[in-house]
């Protein structure tokens, strides 16, 4: 069996996360097996570098299958459009009042509410969560 790189199903993968993005979600009855496409969030915790918040690996893995080679690319597109989606803002705010948010609150006041903001919800058990110490969005894998 031939290895095709991921250049090669690139375009398979994005033909799919458009197909899966246009069907309109079906009403399951187990809340749990709701797909979250075209689910949105506002929910952002705060990152702690001295707590148990690990950085999720967002990258789409080379011997990944094609189900899981195109909910990874989902999860790693959505996640970096976010990122700066936020980031802009932030840079927005800081261009705005000379400084960056002072804290967590604050960005969630100042940013996220006052740009009425809401981001993708992420598959599996992952999680967005400000860096105030980095002034950055950031995917933590929730255990």
């Amino acid at each position: 069996m031939k290895r095709r790189s991921i250049y090669q199903i690139l375009p398979s993968i994005c033909l799919a996360i458009f197909l899966l993005g246009c069907a309109e979600p079906e009403q399951a009855e187990d809340p749990k097996s709701q797909s979250i496409i075209n689910q949105k969030t506002d929910e952002i915790g705060e990152f702690k570098t001295d707590g148990n918040d690990k950085q999720a690996d967002m990258q789409v893995k080379s011997n990944a299958g094609p189900l899981s080679a195109v909910g990874g690319a989902y999860g790693f597109a959505v996640g970096e459009i976010s990122k700066q989606a936020v980031q802009r803002a932030v840079q927005f705010f800081q261009a705005e009042h000379g400084r960056f948010p002072k804290d967590h609150a604050e960005f969630m006041e100042k940013i996220i509410k006052a740009n009425s903001i809401k981001l993708p919800v992420l598959p599996g058990k992952r999680r967005y969560q400000y860096d105030v110490e980095n002034h950055e969005l950031v995917i933590v894998e929730a255990e």
